[in-house]
């Protein structure tokens, strides 16, 4: 029996998603080591802050193995040609999206700011994730480890949700009519 083209539509899509690539979950990334080395690579941005090491892919596909210990910030960039620290490490003013304005000082008495999720939980990994204050630079994200930081201060939430006046109860609207 003769294949439909129908069935050779589908044929040919099968066909298809077998050449594609699989999703990368691999991300550009400039780790700043404390010796302030940059290592330009490509890491899984899931395992960031499980273990006590950073598997890193380099550009000329070896791979390295990072300790945690020894690294200072984990910049998520958009490319590598461009420079990797950001050119503002502090806001101007107020942000804008919703998170927690935050203030590191690391261990080099380096400061800089960042927003992070209003989640307490985000504090309690191996490492904070900030959005930085320029969102418009080569950086998207930047990971610090715990073991780079001296102190982490909130400067401010921002975003928050305002609490609506409750009405009065009713007993008291007949306080000052009697």
């Amino acid at each position: 029996m003769p294949a439909s083209a129908k069935d050779r539509e589908k044929d040919r899509d099968k066909e298809r998603e077998k050449d594609r690539a699989p999703a990368s979950t691999h991300k550009k990334v400039v780790v700043l080591l404390l010796d302030r080395t940059p290592v330009k690579g490509y890491i899984n941005a899931g395992d960031l802050g499980r273990e006590a090491s950073i598997d890193l892919l380099t550009p000329d596909g070896e791979h390295r193995s990072l300790s945690l210990s020894a690294v200072k910030c984990v910049y998520f960039v958009r490319e590598f040609q461009t420079p990797f620290q950001p050119e503002r490490k502090v806001f101007l003013s107020r942000p804008k999206l919703d998170g927690l304005w935050v203030r590191l000082r690391f261990r080099d008495e380096d400061i800089m700011e960042g927003l992070i999720g209003n989640d307490l939980l985000d504090l309690l990994d191996g490492g904070v994730q900030i959005t930085p204050p320029d969102l418009h630079g080569n950086n998207l994200r930047i990971y610090i480890p715990r073991s780079a930081l001296e102190e982490v201060k909130v400067l401010g939430v921002v975003g928050a949700a305002r609490r609506t006046p409750q009405a009065p109860a009713a007993s008291q609207s007949k306080l000052f009519s009697e």
